[in-house]
Formats: structure tokens, sequence, C-alpha cells
């Protein structure tokens, strides 16, 4: 339980109604729940704020001026809410120490306040910081280093040689330092090009689960400070990607491209290799990036969803594009003559 007003002066919000009125968790706008704290902060939304159920309400100074009930009063009404959510979220405690289960290498340095979860196995010369909570079924190979307060959850899996930095979440299933898609072609097919770099990631980054990273062929892969990638996603060897630039679920992003800061990238967009990406650069969901893009700067291609039978007629009629490109040559070789007499 935390009262409105603590609330108020722990996160610099301004306060309107009691600030004694004691809240005991957050809530949706509709229908809302008693005791919690609800948020508005996408217009599409605001009719639910008369009807809300919430004891009181994050938002904006604009929707604050027709709302009579008690409300904390934000620049930003969504990032207030996800800093005020923290204070509701239960802790993720873990016990200290390593599970009989787990296969832990004598020459493993595992700190002594780390959790080692069942059935992990980590790796010789692997270098476990403190507070850091390996989960079950992870697996941490050779000389990996994982910053302090890092958070690896189940079945994560680190190659040999990655350095994950200080307060870095990764979620259950991914998979970083794996070998890059390397390979050259010779008489009898494909041969494989040795993949000798590894992957280092910056602090405070989130990784999600089933994402893939590979490491480099040389140099390293690398994802910087503050990154946010989301589940599903493929980062090829020898990526590079910005300071606390945003990629969500389902992208592909192929071999030596470098992203730059603060970008967003939406889900399903396809990067070529050996591009590079500006900083402050947004790319819609399912656009395909085939030439680099400076930064700042919003682009896109992917074709937004339509009705079928508007849809099946874009495409007859760009199927006769090219019939209708040959009849205006013909016509224009026709005109040419009489327009140089």
């Amino acid at each position: 339980m935390i009262t409105l007003g603590e609330l108020a002066d722990r996160y610099q919000l301004q306060l309107r109604g009691d600030a004694q009125l004691q809240l005991f968790g957050i809530c949706t706008l509709t229908p809302g729940k008693p005791g919690h704290l609800g948020f508005l902060s996408n217009p599409h939304y605001r009719s639910q704020l008369a009807e809300t159920r919430a004891a009181a309400v994050i938002l904006g100074a604009q929707d604050a001026e027709s709302h009579d009930g008690p409300c904390l009063i934000a620049r930003d009404p969504y990032l207030a809410f996800a800093r005020v959510a923290a204070a509701f979220a239960p802790a993720e405690a873990f016990d200290q120490g390593i599970h009989p289960s787990a296969v832990v290498d004598p020459g493993a340095q595992i700190a002594a306040s780390a959790c080692i979860a069942p059935q992990a196995v980590i790796a010789a010369g692997a270098v476990i910081g403190e507070r850091v909570y390996v989960g079950p079924g992870c697996s941490i190979g050779r000389e990996v280093v994982v910053g302090a307060d890092s958070r690896l959850e189940a079945r994560v899996t680190l190659e040999d040689r990655v350095q994950v930095g200080a307060r870095v979440r990764i979620n259950p299933g991914a998979v970083i330092g794996s070998r890059g898609f390397g390979l050259a072609r010779g008489e009898a097919g494909w041969e494989e090009v040795p993949q000798m770099g590894s992957v280092i990631i910056g602090d405070q980054v989130e990784i999600g689960a089933n994402t893939s990273i590979d490491r480099g062929a040389i140099e390293n892969t690398v994802i910087g400070f503050g990154a946010k990638i989301d589940n599903q996603v493929q980062i090829a060897h020898n990526v590079s990607i910005g300071a606390h630039t945003a990629i969500a679920a389902c992208v592909g992003v192929a071999g030596s491209a470098k992203i730059g800061a603060r970008c967003l990238i939406g889900g399903g967009a396809g990067i070529s290799g050996h591009l590079e990406i500006g900083d402050e650069v947004m790319i819609m969901g399912f656009t395909m990036v085939t030439k680099s893009l400076a930064g700042p700067g919003q682009y896109g291609s992917g074709v937004p969803a339509q009705p079928v039978r508007e849809w099946r007629r874009q495409i007859a009629r760009s199927r006769r594009l090219e019939q209708l490109e040959i009849r205006l040559k013909k016509l224009e070789t026709a005109m040419k003559p009489e327009q140089e007499s």
C-alpha cells in the first residue's frame, strides 16, 4: 500500500486530490478497480475516464482540466505510469547460492551473492558478478562475464567469451554468441568461415525471449547501453546496435549492419547486411531496408492491410504495368518522328 501523496513526491508529479488516499496497485481505466491507480496517455481512451472505477488516475494537464477525481498530473503520462507501476511490482527476490543440481566448473568465479538455479551449467573461466540470477537450465560458456545485478531467465545460452554488462535482463530461450552465418562457396559446396569474435552487451540492456545474437567473424557483435530488443529477433554477426535503440519482435538484422543510437525499429522489419543506419531513425513495421539510412528520419515500405477486394484490384493493376510500359514506349517511338519534324 502507498498513498497518492507519496507517489507524487517520489516521482515529482503534480497532485490533485487527497494526498492520504491509499492505493494498493495499478489498473486499466476500463473497468478500473477501487483502491487502484489507472492512467490515461492515449487520447482514444478519453471517453473511459468518466466511467472508470479507479481510485485515482495518472494523466496529462489537458485531460486533467475535464477530470474531477483525484489524479497525478504528468508531462508524459505513460512514462510516469511506467515509473509508478514499479512501486507496486513484486520484488524479484532469489536465494543466494548454487543449487545442488547445477554443474559449475571449479574454474568459474561465482559471487557469493549470486544465485545459480537448478540444472544450470557454467563452464571454466566464467565470471558471475554480484547479485546475478542465473535461471534454471541456463548454459554459460567458457570465459563468459556477467555483470552485477543482471538476470538470466530460464534456458538462456551464453556461448564462449560473451560479455554481459550490469543490470541486463535476458529472457527465456535467448541464445547469445552462437556461430555467425558465415559461409564461402567452394567447388564441393559451402565451407564454413570461422567465427572468432564474440558478443559484447552493454549495461541496462534487455533481450527478449528466443532472440538470437550471433558472434562476430573477427570483430565482436556489439549491443549498446540501454538497448531494448524484443522477442524472436535475429541479429547476425558483426552487427552494431547503438545506445537506447529499441527493436520490436521478429526483426531480422543481417551481418555487419550498423544501427545508430535511439532508433526505433518496428516489428517484422528486415535490414540488409553492411548497411549503416544513423541515429534517431524510425523504421516502421515490416519495412525492408536495402540501403543505408541517414538519421534522423522515418521510413516505411510495408503495405497496410486493406479489404481483400481492393487488394486484389491493386495486384491486378501491378501485373499489367509491364504491358502498359511496353505500349507507352511504342507510342513514344511512334510520336518521335512527328516531334522532330
